[in-house]
């Protein structure tokens, strides 16, 4: 039987060949860099659980972002850790909060830089959830108006866009109607649509102080075991106004990016959380992977599924490495 005429590897052959025929690349522009700020001066705090990251005052974030700008990221991502927490998470509200004054202070820095707020009150509540509690339980629709109030005290500080990550029914509705009567029609939103209660967040929440006090969020994030709900997640949040989609975490979860992706055609991001970046900063501290290959790889299968952007503690490092 003779050899068949196609040989696949003819094209593999040469880096110029693999490159010409590559179907999926990756840029520096479609990485998002998420960063934590605090209050305080000259304050650059090391995350023990994640190496390579850092809490960081105000100015030190500025010239942080000076870094990022300059690697061609497409966005860094806000998150506020207050000084100061209570019940009602005032903090996240307030216009003099930490991370209203970290968006103005960026803004007027750098403003070609996308700023993306999170936007929780998990970082700003005594107890540590998501919204208000009533009861030991957290009240969906007093919380969707905290929300609501917290993405406008963000647009109004000069947000381009606001990121609901809390997963309370109807959230996106209530932030969209609330910033359009407020004169901001223009800041888009990026709705975590498909945010999974996930073993994998356990770094962030020491970098954000936001553990739970008691329970845990099973109750308004996802079951990791549904897929079709992501669906409907996102096509809700769509229909409320969503100008962008998330699933949250990355990698063990691409089949749901791949399905969301499918089922919607929207601008879809995935976070590559902390504990997926942890897992390969640890294994490549004991020299068991080649962190460059790994991570690069890693970002490529996210970009592969069908995302579109990706939110990721390797943004910066990645940009350099993809230079």
């Amino acid at each position: 039987m003779p050899f068949p005429a196609t040989r696949l590897r003819r094209l593999r052959r040469t880096p110029a060949l693999r490159d010409l025929v590559r179907e999926t690349s990756l840029s520096p522009a479609q990485l998002v860099q998420p960063a934590f700020v605090v209050a305080g001066e000259g304050v650059r705090d090391e995350i023990d659980s994640m190496p390579g990251i850092e809490r960081f005052s105000i100015s030190e974030l500025v010239a942080e972002a000076t870094e990022i700008a300059s690697l061609g990221v497409g966005a860094i991502l806000l998150f506020g850790i207050p000084s100061a927490k209570d019940e009602s998470a005032t903090g996240a509200y307030d216009d003099e909060g930490v991370v209203q004054m970290a968006v103005r202070a960026l803004k007027e820095a750098h403003p070609d830089l996308t700023v993306i707020t999170d936007v929780c009150l998990c970082e700003y509540t005594s107890h540590g959830h998501c919204g208000f509690l009533r009861d030991g339980e957290v009240d969906n629709d007093i919380t969707i108006e905290l929300l609501a109030k917290t993405a406008v005290s963000h647009a109004e500080a000069g947000a381009d866009v606001v990121a609901p990550s809390d997963m309370m029914d109807g959230r996106v509705g209530a932030i969209r109607h609330q910033l359009d009567e407020e004169g901001h029609s223009r800041v888009a939103i990026l709705s975590y649509s498909s945010k999974y209660a996930s073993a994998f967040y356990g770094p962030f929440r020491e970098a954000a102080d936001s553990t739970p006090e008691s329970g845990d969020r099973r109750g308004y994030q996802m079951d990791p075991g549904n897929a079709a709900e992501a669906i409907r997640e996102a096509e809700l949040d769509l229909d409320e106004g969503a100008d962008m989609l998330m699933v949250k975490p990355a990698t063990p979860y691409l089949d749901v990016v791949r399905l969301v992706k499918d089922a919607t055609g929207a601008p879809l991001a995935a976070y590559h959380v902390s504990g997926e970046y942890s897992m390969l900063k640890a294994a490549a501290a004991n020299g068991w992977i080649d962190e460059r290959a790994a991570v690069l790889e890693t970002l490529t299968s996210i970009k592969r599924a069908g995302a579109d952007a990706i939110v990721t503690y390797y943004a910066k490092e990645a940009a350099q490495w993809l230079r």
